[in-house]
């Protein structure tokens, strides 16, 4: 009996030395204390869901990342043609406000401003959207503003622009969707490049940047290449809802396209009976030269032509609906 005694307090003592190593927190080599498991959480009867699992919301796009999915895709054109004439011939007053455009996009964006007579601007400062900094625009002097158009008109005349007509080409380089007073040296740094090779320094405006290049190809229907399209949606992928910028005022054919398109047709042989008729009197008739639109030819010098007298009237857009062309 006092055998069996013995050996019940030595177990009972070990059990109870189990239990208090049990309850004792584990430590590392440092003394850290080691957390133990949590216990798990009692069943509430709903089936369990593995947040891993679950679906991501779809991200909702806006306006301008859908107008880029539906412009054209194809491979960039040869450059061949290609010349800033034919553009126009500088900036051309298209809007008739007598002022050029390029007056009228530093009035817009310049503060601070300095000007001789409704339209010149002498003087500014420039809040430029590509760096994000503070530029001082003198005119004549060394200016550090730059008017870029947003779709280079080099990149415009591998992607559609070559087959366009001459006022069309006018109202794209003259248009203030596309266009935008910035850093004259980030503008050249730019170049003739699309969204695929260049992008603003400043980050928080690439998305306004891309977002106006889509509208502007969009209004003209400028095709992109994959890589471009490409890189406008990574761009457009940061500010998923971004709006499309609205086509703004200005018509896609100019009707003021400035001085003399860069090449006229010369005069029409009066053996084209489509384009000369003959007078049964007189033998044929003379044919003024014919021009890209009827504001070049009055630049010229001629018309007015009046409908079911003048060959040339059939050249021309008859707005008004008056019978008469080319007025001057």
């Amino acid at each position: 009996m006092r055998w069996a005694g013995l050996l019940g307090a030595v177990l009972a003592a070990g059990l109870l030395a189990g239990c208090a190593a049990a309850a004792a927190p584990l430590t590392t080599a440092q003394g850290a204390d080691v957390p133990s498991a949590s216990p798990a959480p009692a069943a509430t009867g709903g089936p369990s869901v593995d947040p891993a699992s679950s679906p991501t919301p779809p991200t909702t796009h806006g306006t301008a990342y859908a107008a880029a999915l539906d412009l054209t895709v194809k491979g960039r054109a040869p450059q061949t043609g290609y010349s800033r004439d034919q553009f126009g011939s500088g900036w051309v007053d298209v809007d008739r406000n007598g002022c050029d455009t390029r007056n009228d996009m530093l009035r817009l964006r310049l503060t601070g401003l300095e000007t001789s007579g409704p339209c010149t601007v002498l003087a500014g400062v420039l809040e430029d959207p590509f760096t994000g900094t503070l530029l001082r625009f003198e005119k004549g002097g060394a200016s550090e503003v730059d008017i870029d158009h947003l779709v280079a008109l080099s990149d415009a005349w591998q992607k559609g622009a070559a087959q366009w007509p001459f006022a069309k080409r006018v109202a794209f380089a003259n248009d203030p969707l596309n266009l935008e007073p910035v850093d004259a040296g980030e503008n050249r740094a730019k170049g003739d490049g699309d969204a695929a090779t260049w992008l603003p320094p400043a980050t928080g405006f690439r998305c306004a940047y891309v977002a106006r290049q889509v509208a502007v190809k969009a209004k003209y229907e400028v095709w992109v290449t994959r890589a471009e399209l490409d890189a406008v949606l990574r761009v457009l992928d940061a500010c998923p809802g971004y709006p499309l910028p609205g086509p703004g005022d200005q018509p896609v054919l100019a009707q003021n396209t400035g001085g003399p398109a860069p090449t006229t047709a010369p005069p029409v042989s009066a053996s084209d009976d489509a384009l000369a008729p003959t007078d049964e009197g007189d033998g044929a008739v003379a044919v003024d030269p014919r021009y890209d639109t009827c504001q070049e030819a009055a630049a010229a010098g001629y018309g007015p032509y009046v409908d079911g007298a003048d060959v040339e009237y059939g050249w021309y857009r008859d707005g008004d609906g008056d019978g008469t062309v080319c007025e001057r």
